[in-house]
């Protein structure tokens, strides 16, 4: 995983389409999402940590 892009192309393996029309509200909802993936046994450890801090710097850069 190496940007935004890939945590989307990620969460669509999963079904998940996220779009708010609001760059910051989509970064939170993925947020949100890939840790309910985690917490369900979906995504691994490493695929967590690296979808989140990838979301989290994409969050500072998106004020």
């Amino acid at each position: 995983m190496k940007n935004l892009l890939s945590i989307i192309h990620l969460l669509k393996r999963f079904g998940i389409y996220v779009y708010t029309g609001n760059r910051k509200d989509d970064i939170d909802l993925m947020m949100s999402e890939v840790k309910d993936l985690y917490d369900s046994g979906l995504l691994q450890q490493d695929e967590y940590l690296k979808a989140i801090l990838i979301l989290r710097t994409e969050s500072t850069n998106s004020h």
